[in-house]
This record gives C-alpha cells, structure tokens and sequence, in this order.
C-alpha cells in the first residue's frame, strides 16, 4: 500500500510547484524573443519559431518514457537529478549555436531533461496522496505553478530589453540550481527501498502493460492529450498572434499574463471544490464548457475575420478558465488506480498526451497566420473529442452499476 495522508503541506506543494515550474520559465520566458532568436540564427520563415515551443515538448514527451521507469527503481530524488544535469547540459548547447536547427536539438533536449522533475513531482504527490484529496493537492501545486506564465513573458521582455535573449537561458539555469538546492535539503525520498521495482529491461514494457489494464487511466490520458495539444496552439502562436495580428509586440507580456490568471483562478477554485463535489463531476462539466464556448466562437466568426481584442481576450478568458477545471483533475484521475507503479504511470500518462499534443499543435498552429479561428476549429474538434470519451466513460459506469 502506497503511504497516503489528507494533510496540507505547504512547502511540499510549493516545492513540487516549483520543480514544474522551471517547464514552464523555460517555455513562456522565451516567448517574446522567438522573432529576436529566429533573426539571430538566420530564420527565414517566421511560423518556424513555433518550433522553439512545440519541440520541448517533444523531449518533455519521450524523457518521461526514460525517467518515470527508473524512478520506480531507483527512486524518486536521484533521477530528478539526472534530468537536471542534461537540462544543463542542453541549455549550454541554446546559448553557444549559431545554427537554429542545432538550437531545435537542444530544445528536444532541454524537454528532456525537464521531463524528470516535470514527471516526478506528479509522483511524489501520487506516493504521499490519493483520491480526492490528491486532486486537491495537484490543483494547488497547478494553480502555483502558473503564477510563473503569468510572469514569465514580462521577465523574459526585461532580459530581452537589457542584456539579450541569452540571458533568458540564464536566468532559467540559475532559478533551476535554487530549486535543485531546495529540493536537496528539504525533500526526502518517497518511494521506500521496499517498494520499488526490480530494474529489468522488460520493466517499461511491463509497466505500460499493466497501465493498459486500466481503461479510465487510458481514456483521461487521451482526454488530456486532445485538450493538451488544442492549448499548445496557443502557447506556440500567442505572440504571434498579439504581435503580427493585432500589432499589440509591447503588451504581449501583460495579455499572456491576464489570461494565465483566469486558468491560475479556476486551478484555485478547483482546490476549494473538488473534494466536496469530486474530480470527475467538476473535470466533465469543464470539459462540456471548453467545448461549447470553443464552438460558439466558430459559428460567430466562421468569416475568418478576427474580432477586437476586448472580444478575442474575452473568448480566451472564458476558454482558459475552464481548462483550470480540467488539467489538474485529469492528471489525478488518470494516477489515481496507478499508486503501485506512479512513476511508470506518469510517464506514460505524460508521454502520451505530450506525443499527441505535438503533432496537433504543429498541425493547427501552421493555419495561424492571419486569423485566430483555425486555433478556435482545434479548440473545437478536440473539446467535442474530450467530451465524447467522457461520455463514453460515463455510459460505461452507469452500465457497470445496472
């Protein structure tokens, strides 16, 4: 049996935020110097820079595959160390290239070497939390964690405006180091000796066996790739879209900022309501919201003509705010039959939704040139995907219980 409590700590889950949220700086910071950096390095097609985005999710996606095994069998602590040092290892590579598609490599390996904190941290919550209250506890460690996009973008302008776009890779290092430090002294191991399993070369094929054993952890998995990828669009295209369409370059920082609050307020309000009403009843009314404020975009500006800002922001509001009701609750209910095998279990959870989301948004983000509504089309098509697998879920329960 997994050691699970139903009590708040709060340096335990500004830690585990933490370690996310180097993913994230490492991601938004670089936002607004994507056209300073495709300048640099001799970018001629600007909806290239997209790939600075999309492709450290990529590394993000397979480095759990390596990560989330091995943790189970050497623990927790020392495989967050590994994948620390390849971060380092790939960011030195970011700021000594001239060519952009080595700086491309360096981002799959950036991804990877993220993956490791970025997995474990939803493995130590799984090892020390379960049920409702493990949808609790990933809600506030989200809701922190995105309290970095929020400033993120503006740090990123700061370096920019001051030193370079270099500095941006800095920055992240140095923040990294902290975090490792902190995690060092005052983090301690979550997987017991007694409980981890034996290292074999069969041991991820066995892992992603018994994962499939359990239909609900693959079905919220897919849920969470189909909503994933629609987001990542977003992440990939915002400044192109603030910059280039609406011609708003000096407020990009302070746009992205106003939204990541309206998903950091709903990961908030998730945490305060989730063990009285329960993850899945709370994630599907989200779900049917993403999807029906994403179609309804569609239908009134299917011209292709996009709308003023105050309307556009608005929409994405509305849209973000729901995806707070979604991202944290999906992750618990995929985890939550997983507690035997949580590092394995994140790996695969992440690496499938990450590997499906790549491709989605690189696909969708390649329309994103002149109009916001092909973003709202994927927005669309995957809300009504998510939605139906929920659907699917829910007859199934309903039939179990005849």
């Amino acid at each position: 049996m997994q050691k699970t409590n139903n009590k708040f700590q709060f340096e335990f889950v500004a830690l585990m935020a933490s370690l996310m949220s180097i993913v994230a700086l490492s991601i938004d910071a670089l936002l607004p110097a994507l056209p300073e950096i495709g300048n640099s390095l001799n970018v001629t097609n600007t909806s290239d820079n997209q790939l600075l985005i999309t492709m450290i999710f990529l590394g993000l996606g397979f480095g759990q595959l390596i990560f989330g095994p091995l943790s189970d069998s050497f623990g927790r602590k020392p495989i967050v160390y590994i994948g620390f040092i390849v971060f380092i290892i790939a960011s030195i590579i970011c700021v000594t290239t001239k060519s952009f598609e080595m700086m491309i490599i360096a981002r799959v390996l950036q991804g990877i070497g993220l993956s490791s904190p970025r997995t474990l941290s939803i493995a130590i919550v799984r090892d020390s939390y379960s049920g409702d209250y493990m949808a609790k506890i990933l809600s506030i460690v989200v809701m922190v964690f995105i309290l970095v996009p929020i400033i993120a973008p503006t740090l990123g302008l700061f370096l920019l405006n001051f030193y370079n776009w270099e500095s941006i890779f800095y920055v992240n290092l140095i923040y990294g180091l902290l975090i490792m430090l902190w995690f060092w002294k005052r983090q301690p191991e979550t997987l017991d000796k007694e409980k981890r399993i034996k290292f074999t070369s069969h041991q991820f094929i066995d892992g992603a066996r018994e994962f499939i054993k359990y239909k609900d952890a693959v079905a919220f998995t897919l849920i969470s790739g189909f909503i994933t990828g629609s987001f990542m669009v977003y992440l990939s295209t915002s400044q192109q879209i603030f910059q280039e369409q609406y011609n708003m370059a000096d407020m990009f920082p302070y746009i992205f900022a106003s939204l990541a609050i309206s998903i950091g307020f709903a990961t908030y309000l998730n945490s305060v309501l989730v063990v009285k009403y329960g993850m899945w009843r709370i994630s599907y009314l989200a779900t049917i919201a993403y999807a029906v404020i994403s179609i309804l975009y569609v239908f009134l500006f299917w011209s292709g003509n996009n709308p003023s800002i105050g309307i556009l922001l608005g929409f994405f509001a509305i849209q973000f705010f729901a995806v707070g009701f979604i991202f944290g609750n999906l992750r618990a209910l995929a985890m939550q039959p997983l507690g035997h095998i949580a590092g394995i279990g994140a790996a695969i959870n992440g690496f499938v939704s990450t590997v499906m989301a790549v491709p989605i948004a690189n696909y969708i983000g390649g329309f994103v040139t002149n109009s916001v509504l092909p973003l709202f089309i994927g927005f669309s098509i995957f809300g009504v995907l998510s939605l139906l697998t929920f659907i699917f879920l829910k007859r199934k329960k309903r039939l179990l219980h005849v």
